[in-house]
C-alpha cells in the first residue's frame, strides 16, 4: 500500500507528510484550514507558530534543543530548512518571521507532487496507515475518538506573550544589545529598583482572564504565565525573564531588572516581550506593561493569551515508534504525544513518518539510537510513567551522569558529539 493519511497540518503533520511524500508515498493531508481555525490560530497557512517565534537555542554543543535541531537537519527536516530561510536576528537563538516560516512550509507542501491537501474536519481516528498530528487543541468528535482509543486524555495550560509595534518603543529608555555584549539582536528595557517594584505590584494584583478554568498544578512549567511566576516571590522574575546579568547600556550602566524584546519579523516592525507569557485581561496587560519606561506608550499588536493543551497518556498506549499499540499502522505525533515545544513536535512528526515508511516497505523497526535527543524523547513517551508530563529536549535525557565529568560545558560538548555521531550512523542505516 502506498497511500497514507496524515491528519493535521501543524509542524508535526507537515514534517510527517513531507517525509512520507519524499519516500514516494501518496499522502492525503487533512486539515480544517483555511475554512476554519482553532481558538489559538489565525494564519491560513500551515505550520503556524502560536506562542512564540523562537525555536530556542541554536547552540548545538551547549543546549539540548540546539542539538535536537542538528539531529533533525541530519535527518532532512523540512522545519529546519524553513526556519533557516525565515530566520530573524535573535542572538544565539533560532527565531523566525512567523508568516514567512509558515508560508515557506505551506508552499513546499502544496507543491509536492505526492501530497493531496483535503480541507475538512476529521471526526475519528482514520484507518491505517495514518498519522494523527492534530495538536494539543484537538476538540470535538475527533478528540472524543482519540480519548476512546488511547484511554483518555490529560491536559495543561499554555500561554503566549504580547507583541508590540517597534516604532512605539521609547528608545530613550532602552538600548540594543545581547547579553554580555554578544550582538545587538535584542532591545533591552531596563528598570530601576523603584520602577520594578511598581511593575511587580501591578502585575501581582492585576486581574486575570478565566482564572476559574484552571488550577496552578495544571500550568506547564516550560511556558508559565508571568503573573504565576511572579507569585513565587518578588525576585523570581529578576532571576528569570527579567534577569539583568550581563546587560549594560553604552555607558556601562547596569540595572535592577531588564525586560528583553526580540524581533517578531524580518522587517523588525514588531517585537515580542521575551518570557512574558500571560493570562492577564487585555486591558490589564496594557496597564501593567506600560509601567516599564520603554513601553510607556507601546502599541500592542497582539496581547498574550492562554489556552488549554491536551496530550494523551502515551506510555499506556504508544510505542517508542509513536505507533498506537492497539493498532497495526496508526501513529500519533506532535505535542499531543507528550513532547513539548515546537522543535520537539516537529521531530516527533518526522520520526513517526520514518517508522511508518519502514513498516510499509516491509523493513524492521529501527529506533533512533540511545544517547541521541531523538532517541531519548522517543523512549520517554513510551516508558512506564505514573505521573507522565510533557517533556522538552534536555541533556538530562542523554545519560550524562555516566560520563563522570563535573564541568558542565565539557560534559554537554561530549554528549552532543556522541549524539551527532550516533544520529549520523542512524541516517546511514535508514538509507540501506
Amino acid at each position: 500500500m502506498n497511500k497514507v493519511t496524515v491528519v493535521g497540518a501543524g509542524l508535526a503533520g507537515c514534517e510527517a507528510a513531507w517525509h512520507l511524500a519524499e519516500q514516494g508515498f501518496q499522502v492525503t493531508l487533512c486539515d480544517i484550514k483555511p475554512k476554519s481555525f482553532t481558538p489559538a490560530h489565525s494564519n491560513p497557512d500551515f505550520a503556524e507558530l502560536v506562542c512564540s517565534n523562537s525555536l530556542k537555542s541554536n547552540d548545538v554543543f551547549g543546549n539540548a534543543c540546539g542539538l535536537l535541531k542538528q539531529e533533525m537537519r541530519v535527518l532532512g527536516s523540512l522545519t529546519m530548512a524553513a526556519a533557516e530561510q525565515s530566520a530573524v536576528p535573535a542572538g544565539g537563538a533560532l527565531a523566525v518571521d512567523r508568516e514567512r516560516f509558515a508560508h515557506i512550509i505551506t508552499q513546499k507542501i502544496k507543491q509536492h507532487k505526492n501530497i493531496e491537501i483535503v480541507c475538512k474536519e476529521v471526526g475519528s481516528v482514520p484507518a491505517a496507515p495514518a498519522i494523527v498530528a492534530t495538536g494539543p487543541l484537538t476538540a470535538g468528535a475527533l478528540a472524543g475518538d482519540i480519548a476512546s482509543v488511547t484511554g483518555g486524555g490529560l491536559h495543561f495550560y499554555d500561554a503566549s506573550a504580547p507583541i508590540v509595534s517597534a516604532d512605539s518603543i521609547d528608545m530613550s529608555h532602552a538600548f540594543s544589545g545581547g547579553r554580555y555584549g554578544r550582538g545587538d539582536d535584542y532591545i533591552n528595557c531596563p528598570m530601576t529598583r523603584e520602577q520594578y517594584k511598581a511593575f511587580y505590584a501591578a502585575l501581582t494584583s492585576a486581574e486575570r482572564a478565566q482564572l476559574h478554568f484552571f488550577e496552578k498544578r495544571e500550568i506547564f512549567e516550560g511556558c508559565m504565565p508571568l503573573e504565576v511566576m511572579a507569585a513565587r516571590g518578588e525576585d523570581t522574575l529578576r532571576f528569570g525573564p527579567f534577569k539583568p546579568v550581563g546587560l549594560r547600556d553604552e555607558q556601562g550602566n547596569c540595572f535592577y531588572a531588564v525586560l528583553q524584546l526580540r524581533k517578531e519579523n524580518l522587517e523588525g516592525s514588531a517585537y515580542n516581550l521575551v518570557g512574558c507569557q500571560t493570562n492577564l485581561k487585555f486591558g490589564e496587560q496594557k496597564r501593567v506593561f506600560s509601567l516599564i519606561p520603554a513601553l510607556a506608550h507601546a502599541e500592542f499588536l497582539r496581547y498574550g493569551v492562554m489556552h488549554r493543551n491536551t496530550f494523551i497518556n502515551s506510555p499506556q498506549c504508544l510505542g517508542a515508534d509513536f505507533c498506537l499499540r492497539s493498532s497495526d499502522g496508526v501513529y500519533f505525533a506532535g505535542q499531543m504525544t507528550g513532547v513539548e515545544g515546537y522543535v520537539e513536535s516537529a521531530a516527533s512528526g518526522m520520526l513517526a513518518a520514518i517508522h511508518l515508511a519502514r513498516r510499509l516497505k516491509g523493513k524492521p523497526l529501527l529506533l533512533p539510537p540511545e544517547h541521541t535527543v531523538c532517541g531519548e524523547l522517543s523512549r520517554y513517551i513510551a516508558a512506564e510513567n505514573k505521573n507522565f508530563q510533557p517533556m522538552n529536549a534536555n541533556f538530562g535525557l542523554l545519560g550524562g551522569a555516566a560520563l563522570n565529568i563535573r564541568d558542565k560545558k565539557e560534559r554537554y560538548k561530549l554528549l552532543a558529539e556522541r549524539a551527532l555521531k550516533y544520529i549520523t550512523e542512524y541516517k546511514e542505516q535508514l538509507c540501506q
